[in-house]
């Protein structure tokens, strides 16, 4: 009689389910159930082999399978480099992930930390050269047809809006969404014409933000209008009776509130007349660069001003030179013209904001408070800069440049401009009011 041989070793293996959507998981036995429990009978086939099910459960339910921002994967990821896990067993590859790359920074996690994957549906070993073609060639796949969903519903919303069809999301201050189409709410509406009233005749923006809460004038969920809400309502031309995509913009199926005479007033408030609405304003305000500026040595530039013939020149001073510092010891510039100083400031915040990298590191931000932004919505918000600073006095401007820039070092070789990127979140939260205000 032959003695029963047992294995070398056990093997803790780790169940990982997930689906894209919530629908069906409040059901009694759901998709991830049924992947759970595939995945448990394959794991008590190998027995014989060691491997034994952990009784901790990895269940991301209502999460894509194109990010790796998941709850239950990042605990599985943090059990890994614990040894805690030797085995991954999924259902599907594309449970596990369905983007090429990120699937690849997961083999290379499992791989140094010796944890082997496996696939219930789909065969194959990540320890061998073969094993890993086979892995890359399913993934492919698997991005390929995730990319081909992803462009089939692009192009769907695409030629719904070039029909004037509304496609959904959160309805705007006016309307009622009946039957998936926009209806005017007369009430609200009412309320959307005394606000774009309102700005077209006012002295600044925050003056028309206290009349709308001093007339009790709130958003869809009844919340004040903050400034951030209100350039977005300002900007939404769904109000025209118009619908946009990527930039282009269509006659909409659902009817206007707001006439093109009186949207042609308001944004020549936020385009045309800043610099005379600002003007009583101008002398009173502070300096956009105070305590921003300074030289290459590390001395501050201070702001001053002369007249001559009655008019107002600002500049920004070193404090070497009012300090009497002897000018052979004096490197780079002394004394700027604000205006010009302060205008390559703002056009180089301009360009920043729409390179890729700020972009992306705005979106990662924001996610971590505002679940309901994607990249391409800080995209677009960040687009609105622009309107924005041309509607702000300059003490509002100055504000906003205290936010987004940490310092400015003028040298003899040109001048470096720090971005506060936590600055860029709250800009783009400012600009883009939580998704259920939104106008």
């Amino acid at each position: 009689m032959t003695a029963r041989q047992t294995p070398a070793r056990r093997l803790r293996c780790a169940v990982y389910t997930r689906k894209s959507t919530e629908e069906g998981l409040d059901m009694e036995f759901n998709s991830l159930d049924a992947q759970r429990e595939a995945c448990e009978a394959y794991i008590a086939s190998q027995r014989a082999e060691g491997w034994a099910c952990l009784r901790d459960r990895y269940d991301d339910g209502g999460f894509s399978g194109g990010t790796l921002d998941r709850p239950a994967l990042k605990q599985l990821i943090a059990d890994i480099e614990d040894g805690l896990v030797d085995v991954v067993v999924v259902y599907k590859i594309d449970r596990l992930s369905r983007a090429l790359m990120d699937f690849s920074k997961l083999v290379e996690i499992f791989d140094r930390h010796g944890v082997t994957f496996v696939s219930v549906t789909q065969s194959f070993n990540t320890t061998t050269s073969m094993g890993r073609l086979t892995l890359n060639i399913l993934l492919s796949f698997a991005q390929f047809e995730r990319e081909v969903i992803g462009e089939r519903i692009r192009d769907k919303v695409a030629a719904s809006k070039k029909k004037g069809m509304w496609m959904g999301g959160f309805v705007p201050l006016g309307y009622d969404a009946v039957d998936r189409k926009l209806v005017i709410n007369p009430a609200e509406a009412e309320n959307v014409r005394t606000i774009f009233e309102l700005f077209a005749r006012s002295e600044t923006t925050a003056s028309v933000v206290r009349e709308l809460d001093a007339r009790g004038i709130r958003s869809k969920r009844g919340r004040p209008i903050d400034r951030g809400a209100l350039y977005k309502l300002l900007h939404n031309r769904i109000y025209r009776g118009e619908i946009t995509h990527k930039g282009a913009t269509y006659p909409g199926a659902h009817e206007a509130i707001i006439s093109p005479e009186l949207w042609d007033a308001a944004h020549a408030v936020l385009k045309g007349n800043t610099h005379a609405r600002a003007g009583r304003t101008r002398a009173a305000a502070p300096a956009l660069l105070r305590g921003l500026i300074f030289t290459q040595t590390g001395a501050a530039m201070t702001p001053h001003h002369t007249k001559r013939k009655g008019k107002r020149y600002c500049y920004y001073t070193s404090m070497d030179v009012i300090r009497g510092r002897p000018r052979a010891e004096l490197r780079g510039p002394q004394r700027l013209p604000a205006a010009m100083v302060e205008e390559a400031v703002i056009a180089e915040v301009r360009r920043m904001l729409r390179t890729p990298e700020v972009v992306a590191r705005t979106a990662r931000a924001l996610k971590k408070e505002r679940a309901d932004l994607d990249e391409n919505t800080v995209v677009a918000t960040l687009a609105q800069f622009d309107d924005m600073w041309a509607a702000l006095i300059p003490a509002e401007q100055a504000r906003v440049v205290q936010l987004l820039v940490a310092r400015v070092t003028v040298g003899e070789d040109g001048m470096d401009i720090d971005l506060r990127h936590d600055g860029l979140g709250a800009l783009a939260s400012l600009l883009t009011p939580e998704a259920e205000d939104a106008a």
